[in-house]
């Protein structure tokens, strides 16, 4: 059998003034794109921008919900009462298909982003309130999460349709686990080794975890991140890379049909 696998990006995040990342670039590139809903970065504007450029490259569309943390950038713990979480998500997923719908496409997916993507990959509290808020939004939405995390055993029991995750430019620990941005070498800046990295997960099933041993890792998506350094020409290389090989880009949605 070929083997397939999507391409992600987190775009949208720009505000107002202030530019981050070539959404325009990525979007010429990836299969799916994850577009901010304004609780971590994106003002309507520029996210309404984002969807009109995705629609464009025939890109899917994910809500990339946060906690309310435009200051931190979606990248602190928040410890917030259940019912209030939910309201979040919904009205993240709610805005996303106004504006989708404005640009013409739709809303497949959702995938949560920083600290909130890290909670509930193992918080059952958190993670409950966020797959409840999906399933009553819409719950033909897909929802994206990291590899192997419990979060994506609890969605399925739940009646949602999952995608599995893996990140191109972060090490891994021997656990499976994202290597913390506070801890050196957890961020991985040469394209061609993420290339390299991205070609054994999707042909050996797992990568070289940071103390060098063989991690598993079963994943349906790669994230190639739109605000790094590099991150165009990163995302062409995996994405070259993987094709040269004989594997097929394609949306993972698909397999949710």
């Amino acid at each position: 059998m070929m083997k397939t696998i999507d391409l992600n990006s987190d775009l949208g995040e720009g505000f107002g003034q202030w530019k981050m990342g070539d959404d325009n670039a990525m979007l010429s590139i990836v299969t799916s794109a994850n577009v901010a809903c304004g609780f971590h970065a994106g003002d309507p504007a520029g996210i309404l921008q984002t969807l009109k450029a995705a629609h464009k490259n025939q890109v899917v569309i994910g809500a990339h919900v946060s906690y309310p943390d435009l200051v931190g950038f979606g990248r602190r713990n928040m410890d917030i009462a259940s019912d209030e979480l939910i309201a979040d998500v919904i009205y993240q997923i709610g805005a996303l298909k106004g504006l989708a719908a404005a640009a013409g496409t739709t809303v497949s997916y959702v995938k949560p982003h920083g600290a909130l993507y890290n909670t509930i990959a193992n918080n059952e509290y958190q993670a409950l309130a966020v797959i409840t808020a999906i399933r009553e939004v819409d719950d033909n939405l897909a929802l994206v999460g990291l590899a192997s995390s419990k979060i994506l055993d609890l969605a399925r029991e739940k009646g949602l349709c999952t995608i599995a995750e893996a990140f191109a430019d972060r090490a891994y620990t021997p656990q499976g686990t994202l290597v913390s941005r506070r801890e050196k070498g957890s961020v991985l800046h040469d394209a061609n080794v993420v290339a390299q990295r991205m070609l054994q997960l999707v042909t050996e099933g797992g990568v070289e975890a940071i103390d060098g041993s063989f991690v598993r890792i079963e994943a349906d998506s790669i994230c190639v991140h739109g605000d790094s350094p590099g991150a165009v020409e990163m995302a062409r290389q995996v994405k070259m890379t993987l094709q040269q090989a004989g594997i097929t880009i394609q949306p993972f949605i698909q397999t949710c049909k």
